[in-house]
């Protein structure tokens, strides 16, 4: 029996649905509509169940094979009722960016959250603060690579008489946050040892996808592992099992690898951490999975790969000139900064079932509402045909919807996920 993550009674808002209303994911899913039949406004963002489910069972396995937990990365979808799926997949809890993502995600259920993140000012701290005295049950934890951004963390939870739970973040040269060397990283563990009261180190974080390539993930990987193995042999951490947590979505299998020693370890939690897996995409994520299933022996085996589940149907809209269609699809609709979206499918009202897109249709360039097709003349394309498009870089897409519509094989409406951005 499937499971009620798309048929709740929170009310849907905004552009894709049916005409009528008001709509929630339960009516929605009742009455069943049928994208090709037009019963649904375009532009419209779906997700198939099918994919999903799929690329959830993949990553279970992968992660299993390992001997890790996954904390998949909220900030992607920061969808609610994908979290729930994820976690009753078997995640261990939920990465996020912020604070007010944190309280959005705790809001609705989750309460084991790690923030791969500094969590920086008083306004932040109180978040935090009053979620963990609302809750004794709350688990959180950020990351630090800043003696100051310690004292501050301290002075404010030892006010407030708490304590929270932080891993020294690792990072690398010319990249984005975290510790470069061994005296920032003492500098930050001397400051941690200043407030036994206010402040637990818990673990070891890194980020390994600001390296520039292969050779450089495994050498962060490499000195975060050595962190963590250092920090273990002089008792630093405040509890064990301590963390050591690492893998965006294009480097996890790598940083399983590196980090797999521990995995047997009864002191140590390995965590993994990629966001975009659920859904996938047809760009950079599936450039990744060809490189991890030619090099990853678990991948391998496995077989299958993960498959794209995000998608966008919109229409032609005008055909002005020679060799160009105008799609009713923008940049306020798909991210753009990954590549534009791509044209998978074909569908003009009143046939069975849509045609693959020829695969020299391509977006050449985007504003905000619309899209400019590149065709040939004596292309079989008219005003009013519908075209789906898959997307590369999931997040900013995601955070343009309020809600996506959860769809079948036959791309028919089951239901609807909403957004918390």
């Amino acid at each position: 029996m499937r499971e009620n993550y798309f048929q709740s009674e929170t009310l849907l808002v905004g552009k894709g649905l049916p005409s009528a209303g008001p709509w929630t994911p339960a009516s929605v899913a009742a009455q069943g509509a049928s994208l090709l039949d037009e019963e649904v406004s375009l532009p419209v963002a779906v997700l198939s169940e099918a994919a999903l489910r799929h690329n959830l069972s993949w990553m279970r396995r992968f992660t299993e094979a390992y001997g890790c937990q996954l904390a998949p990365h909220g900030k992607t979808t920061m969808s609610p009722a994908l979290f729930q799926m994820q976690l009753d997949a078997g995640a261990w809890g939920i990465t996020l960016a912020t604070a007010p993502q944190t309280v959005a995600a705790y809001e609705h259920g989750v309460r084991r959250v790690l923030l791969a993140n500094q969590l920086v000012g008083k306004g932040n701290f109180e978040l935090i603060a009053n979620l963990q005295a609302a809750d004794a049950g709350f688990w959180f934890a950020c990351v630090v690579d800043s003696a100051d951004n310690v004292a501050a963390l301290g002075r404010h939870f030892h006010a407030r008489g708490q304590q929270i739970k932080v891993l020294l973040e690792i990072g690398a040269a010319g990249g984005r946050t975290g510790v470069r060397d061994d005296a920032q990283a003492h500098a930050v563990l001397d400051e941690i040892s200043r407030w036994p009261d206010a402040v637990a180190l818990v673990g070891v974080e890194v980020y390994e996808g600001v390296a520039k390539d292969e050779a450089g993930v495994r050498a962060v990987l490499q000195r975060s592992l050595a962190q963590w193995q250092a920090i273990h042999a002089t008792g630093g951490f405040a509890q064990l099992p301590a963390i050591l947590t690492g893998a965006g979505s294009a480097w996890f299998d790598v940083v399983a690898e590196e980090l797999s020693p521990l995995a047997g370890n009864t002191d140590a939690q390995v965590v993994l951490r990629p966001g975009c897996y659920l859904t996938h995409d047809v760009g950079i994520y599936r450039q990744a999975a060809r490189r991890i299933h030619a090099s990853n022996p678990v991948a391998r085996e496995m077989g299958s790969s993960l498959r794209p589940a995000l998608r966008l149907w919109a229409y032609v809209q005008s055909l002005p000139e020679s060799g160009k269609a105008i799609i009713a699809l923008g940049k306020r609709d798909a991210a753009f900064d990954a590549g534009f979206p791509v044209p998978a499918l074909h569908h003009r009202p009143g046939n069975a079932v849509p045609v693959n897109a020829p695969a020299h249709w391509q977006i050449s360039a985007m504003m905000d509402q619309h899209a400019f097709l590149d065709v040939r003349d004596g292309d079989d394309l008219r005003v009013g045909d519908l075209l789906c498009f898959d997307i590369s870089h999931p997040c900013l897409t995601f955070d343009k919807w309020r809600h996506l519509l959860v769809v079948d094989d036959a791309h028919r409406v089951i239901g609807a996920v909403s957004t918390q951005f």
